[in-house]
């Protein structure tokens, strides 16, 4: 499954929250879009899975026109896992997974054996299976993410895109959400806040600024403190993590940044006398 997306542009009504956004994601890849609040990851990824409809661009997947494909067959071949979705009634666990499965469906279509069977290898593979029977409502916000992470799966798309599926949960469901869609060996494009996250799984990174695609390229390429400082405007250091093998990096308060900001101009005085001594 390949993406290609060139020049999309989407305004809301006066502000152009997507300029001229192009970008292509590989089958087995794990792309990452990552920027400020308000940089445009969201709106990208909406006009992608078809939330929203672009100004203008093209969006295709393997050769084929997403934007005028029908509903049901972009369903079957991308899967979506936003943030923590709210339901208006108490469906079981079960029940929202089985939702997965509408796009196999006409209307007032009963399930198959074959339905019931991916519901249950959805369930079976986050290890929710003995969860079937419980109020989705009452699960707690990691477990809620988990659930539509078997939905996508009961969908059997072999692409993803991740709204920020892990925002708003603790570090623990992050990396546990992150580790289940790694183990699924799908190609996944993913709006990622945390940086960290970021470079621990993601092959390759696109980062938005104001709308618009600004660095592109592996981690190591673009998560630098001098990227970081640009696009953040946030001082930090980067370092190779000695287990993970992956970048780790660490931000710097304010004061840290005036000291670190107070050393270079030493440093650079010191040379200065020393180039005047020397001369």
């Amino acid at each position: 499954m390949r993406l290609e997306v060139e020049n999309l542009t989407y305004s809301y009504g006066e502000k152009e929250a997507a300029d001229q956004v192009s970008l292509k994601v590989d089958r087995g890849e794990f792309v990452g879009i990552i920027g400020p609040n308000g940089s445009g990851k969201s709106t990208v990824l909406k006009n992608i899975y078809r939330a929203l409809t672009p100004d203008s661009g093209t969006i295709l997947l393997d050769g084929e026109n997403l934007l005028s494909m029908p509903y049901k067959k972009s369903a079957r071949k991308l899967a979506v896992v936003g943030q923590e979705n709210e339901v208006p009634f108490d469906f079981t666990v079960e029940e929202i997974v089985a939702m997965g499965r509408s796009p196999y469906k006409k209307l007032f279509d009963i399930d198959t054996p074959h339905d019931r069977q991916m519901v249950h290898h959805a369930l079976e593979h986050l290890g929710m299976d003995q969860m079937a029977k419980r109020s989705y409502l009452r699960l707690s916000g990691g477990e809620k993410q988990r659930v539509l992470i078997a939905r996508a799966i009961a969908q059997e798309c072999d692409f993803f895109v991740l709204d920020e599926p892990t925002n708003h949960l603790d570090i623990r469901y992050q990396m546990q959400i992150f580790d289940f869609i790694k183990r699924l060996q799908v190609t996944v494009l993913s709006a990622i806040h945390d940086l960290n996250l970021a470079a621990l799984y993601c092959d390759r990174l696109y980062v938005m600024k104001n709308g618009r695609v600004v660095l592109e390229g592996t981690p190591e390429e673009v998560l630098t403190p001098e990227h970081i400082s640009e696009v953040y405007g946030v001082a930090s250091t980067v370092e190779v993590h000695p287990l993970t093998g992956k970048l780790a990096i660490t931000f710097l308060p304010e004061e840290l940044q005036k000291q670190k900001l107070e050393g270079q101009r030493g440093n650079l005085r010191w040379a200065e006398k020393k180039r005047e001594g020397a001369a």
